[in-house]
């Protein structure tokens, strides 16, 4: 079975940056919906970003949650089965457990940036601290 594990969380000033990865035991040859998750304490899990992947996918879409638009680009490296989300700009409110999560099969669509429920794979997370 497919599993994700993230890297690259830390403490960092506001406004700093960090690079999270999230490194797939075994990269897909169809079409699969890559999402990045946060959930800070007492909050909700919400959506951050959203990356199809695949050997079969090209380019493949990205969607971004509004919060983070402009701030934060998520990427590919296929060669290394890795999706990597760039935070720049960072908040103190972006302070969060950071999860990758997989929606096995599927088109990546912004209608996922508000479900994630449908995604059935996830990492075990890496803590993102901003301090003000």
């Amino acid at each position: 079975q497919e599993q994700l594990k993230e890297s690259g969380g830390g403490s960092v000033q506001a406004g700093g940056s960090l690079k999270l990865a999230c490194q797939l035991s075994t990269y897909p040859d169809t079409i699969n919906c890559v999402g990045w998750f946060r959930q800070a304490p007492g909050k909700q899990r919400e959506a951050v970003a959203l990356m199809e992947v695949g050997r079969s996918t090209g380019k493949g879409d990205s969607y971004y949650a509004d919060l983070v638009k402009g701030r934060f680009t998520v990427y590919r490296d296929d060669a290394v089965k890795t999706v990597y989300l760039q935070l720049n700009g960072l908040k103190p409110e972006d302070t969060a457990m950071y999860y990758c999560a997989l929606h096995v099969g599927s088109f990546c669509y912004r209608s996922h940036l508000s479900s994630p429920n449908d995604f059935a794979l996830w990492g075990q997370g890496t803590q993102v601290t901003v301090s003000s």
